[in-house]
C-alpha cells in the first residue's frame, strides 16, 4: 500500500491497515513525499500487521516530478519483490502503470486537475498535461478504482475517461480517539493551510464578524507571509491526534467552508467529536453528510459569518444539527470500510492469476512535453 503523509491519506491508511488486522491482512506501507514525522512513526509502529517503508520521493502532483516518479516505481518493485503482495493497493496514479503482476487497486482520493476546476474555476492549464496522461494511463491499468464518494469517482471519469471495474468506498475513523466532551464558546478547523481548497481564509475573513474565536490547526507554508492581525483567528499549528481530538471534543461548531473536498476526513472526525457542522456548499459534502450539516457556498463570506453567528446563538438548532451529524458519522466506521475493500480484494484476486513479478522499472522518457510515461526494462 502506498501513500502519502501530508494529508488525510496517511490517516486513512492506517486506520484501514488497522481494520484489516483482524482479518488476517499484512501490509507494506510504503510513504513517498515528506517523510514522516516521529509521531507518525510511533503510529505505524503500533500496527502489528504493517511494516513501514520510508521513500524520499516527489509525489506526482508536485513540481517536475518524474524523474523522482520513476525512481519511486523502482523502489516500490523492490518492495513488492521482497513482500509478495497478493494485492497492490495505490493511493496515488502513476505507478498502477508498473509491471507488478499482481492485482492493482487504485483510490481516487483526490488529483489535481479537479481540484483545479474546483478552486480556480477553470481547467488546469498545459502544464499539466503530463500529469493528466500519467493519471489516465494509471487509472486505465487498474483492475479496479475505488473513490471515497460518488462525486470523486464521476470526477475521474469526467476528467479522465470511461473506467473500468469502479467502487465507491467511503473513509472512516474510529471513535476510539474522537468522543464529545462538555463544549465551550469557540469555532474550530483542522487543515492545510496553504491550500486553497480548504478554504480556511474565508475564515480568516469573517473571524473578527462572529462572536466566538476561530481556532485553525494545520501547517502552513514555509513561503507563507505572517497572517494580518485579527482578534478572531487563532492558528495552532500541527497537532497530535490526540490534542486534536481535544480540541473537536470541546468545540461546539467545526466549520470547513471548503472548495474542494471530495471527502471530508476532519469533518467525520469533528462530527464524531459532536460538532455542529458548517461546510462548503459542494456536491461530495452534501453526498456525505445530507441534512446533517449546515452548507455555505465557498466563496460567500457574508453566508459563512451569518450560518456562524446563526448557530453561536441558536442552542437548540446547534445542539440538533450536531446530533444529526454525530448519528450519521456511525456509518462511517472502520469495521464496514475494512469490510468493503475485503470484498474488493477477494473479487480482483479471483479474477487476476498472479504473475511474476516485472522488471524493475527506469527513468520515463520526457522528450515530450505531456508526453507517456514509458517503464523501459533495466540492461
Amino acid at each position: 500500500m502506498t501513500c502519502d503523509t501530508i494529508g488525510g491519506v496517511w490517516q486513512y491508511s492506517l486506520e484501514l491497515i488497522r481494520a484489516l488486522a483482524p482479518h488476517g491482512v499484512e501490509v507494506a506501507l510504503a510513504t513517498m513525499g515528506q517523510p514522516p514525522d516521529d509521531s507518525q512513526i510511533q503510529q505505524a509502529q503500533r500496527l502489528a500487521n504493517a511494516q513501514l517503508h520510508v521513500g524520499d520521493f516527489k509525489l506526482e502532483w508536485q513540481s517536475s516530478p518524474w524523474v523522482d516518479v520513476a525512481r519511486a516505481g523502482d523502489w516500490l518493485m523492490q518492495i513488492a519483490s521482497r513482500f509478495k503482495p497478493d494485492v497492490i493497493h495505490l493511493n496515488g496514479y502513476a505507478h498502477a502503470s508498473l509491471p507488478w503482476g499482481r492485482p492493482v487497486l487504485v483510490v481516487g482520493h483526490s488529483c489535481v486537475l479537479s481540484w483545479w476546476q474546483a478552486v480556480k474555476g477553470r481547467p488546469a492549464g498545459e502544464q499539466w498535461a503530463q500529469y493528466k496522461v500519467a493519471v489516465a494511463r494509471g487509472l486505465a491499468c487498474a483492475d479496479t478504482v475505488v473513490a471515497p464518494s460518488r462525486t470523486m469517482l464521476l470526477e475521474l471519469e469526467r476528467l479522465y475517461g470511461p473506467l473500468g471495474n469502479v467502487r465507491v468506498i467511503h473513509n472512516a475513523r474510529s471513535r476510539m480517539q474522537f468522543r464529545p466532551a462538555p463544549k465551550e464558546e469557540f469555532i474550530f478547523s483542522a487543515g492545510r493551510l496553504w491550500d486553497e481548497g480548504k478554504n480556511i481564509a474565508a475564515l480568516r475573513a469573517v473571524a473578527d464578524e462572529v462572536e466566538w474565536p476561530i481556532y485553525v490547526a494545520g501547517p502552513r507554508s514555509l513561503e507563507e507571509p505572517d497572517p494580518p492581525a485579527g482578534q478572531g483567528l487563532k492558528e495552532l499549528g500541527i497537532l497530535d491526534e490526540q490534542t486534536l481530538a481535544s480540541w473537536m471534543g470541546r468545540a461546539a461548531i467545526y466549520a470547513l467552508p471548503a472548495y474542494y473536498e471530495p471527502f471530508g476526513l476532519t469533518a467525520l472526525e469533528a462530527a464524531m467529536s459532536g460538532c455542529a457542522l458548517v461546510l462548503g456548499d459542494i456536491d461530495s459534502l452534501r453526498e456525505i453528510w445530507g441534512d446533517a450539516a449546515a452548507y455555505v457556498p465557498p466563496h460567500d463570506a457574508r453566508e459563512l459569518a451569518f450560518a456562524i453567528r446563526y448557530l453561536q446563538r441558536d442552542e437548540r438548532t446547534r445542539r440538533t444539527l450536531a446530533a444529526k451529524a454525530f448519528s450519521r458519522a456511525l456509518a462511517y466506521r472502520p469495521d464496514r470500510m475494512s469490510k468493503e475493500y475485503l470484498q474488493t480484494y477477494d473479487n480482483i484476486i479471483r479474477h487476476k492469476s498472479p504473475q511474476p513479478i516485472g522488471i524493475t522499472p527506469r527513468t520515463p522518457r520526457l522528450g515530450e512535453p505531456g508526453g507517456p510515461i514509458v517503464w523501459t526494462k533495466s540492461a
